[in-house]
């Protein structure tokens, strides 16, 4: 189920930049309870990249009418938000008036039906050996290039391995492939830098809030994959999972710990009130 612009639709211009080029940028926002979750979030980091890719920003308030008429009553989804700078001529240089014309696709699909186990005992996960390009001009938005972490993904095949961790120049642990890092080591919580690679997640940051309003000491910081082996616990976030503790990094095992099991009380109480003010 897919809006083009408002318009209920399957196909896209093949001169649509977001095809041609990636010029885009996109959200993913969790639906439970007929409510979208971090919606003002999502949206502040829309506006962010749109800023930053020189692209015309869709109203929020458009966008929210929109996504209303595509879920239409359902209780639990993904909506699925992309803006591309839209319709253009070829070549990599937009014309001047390119983006002020983007292009705005929503999508729906079915909530992903995890094991709750995952959030009470934790996941495995590997590290992959694709690596994270470095460039702070894209750094920490959701742009729609997306082809490290395809490639990182398609590296194994065993759904034992829920996640892969990716690295990036000098051997920094930076992210999973679909979500954010974070290890805690003598009661200090841990998370790498992004300011030269790597998406700032919507649950990282409401983490980091969290953290700090529960005075858990946090570093944000360049790590190795020795900081992540010497850690006491490591978990992983996205929108859709909230926090999940890892259990096993490559051979190393970690137990759920107190750190972890705070954050993810504080995180799911989060998600019941940061929400949408009217159901959908």
């Amino acid at each position: 189920m897919f809006l083009l612009n408002g318009v209920k639709a399957d196909t896209l211009s093949l001169q649509d930049r977001g095809l041609q080029y990636g010029d885009g940028l996109f959200e993913t926002i969790a639906v439970r309870n007929h409510q979208l979750e971090f919606w003002q979030r999502h949206m502040q980091r829309l506006l962010d990249g749109c800023q930053r890719l020189r692209i015309s920003v869709p109203d929020p308030e458009l966008l929210l009418a929109e996504a209303r008429q595509l879920l239409d009553g359902r209780g639990d989804a993904v909506l699925k938000i992309i803006v591309t700078r839209g319709q253009d001529g070829r070549g990599y240089r937009a014309t001047t008036d390119s983006g002020s014309k983007p292009s705005r696709i929503l999508a729906v699909n079915d909530l992903p039906d995890y094991p709750a186990d995952n959030q009470a005992n934790g996941v495995v996960v590997r590290y992959c050996d694709t690596r994270l390009g470095t460039n702070p001009a894209l750094a920490g938005i959701k742009h729609l290039n997306r082809l490290e972490q395809v490639m990182a993904r398609s590296e194994w095949q065993d759904e034992f391995i829920f996640e892969g961790l990716m690295l990036a120049a000098h051997g920094r642990v930076t992210e999973g492939t679909m979500s954010n890092l974070f290890f805690v080591k003598a009661g200090i919580l841990h998370t790498p830098d992004l300011s030269h690679s790597g998406v700032a997640g919507i649950v990282r940051d409401v983490v980091l809030k969290l953290a700090r309003k529960q005075q858990i000491p946090v570093l944000i910081g360049h790590y190795n994959k020795a900081d992540f082996t010497a850690a006491d616990e490591v978990f992983i976030s996205n929108s859709l999972i909230g926090v999940w503790p890892v259990w096993r990094l490559e051979q190393q095992r970690f137990s759920v710990g107190s750190v972890t099991k705070k954050l993810i009380s504080a995180v799911d109480a989060a998600c019941l009130k940061d929400v949408t003010h009217e159901a959908i």
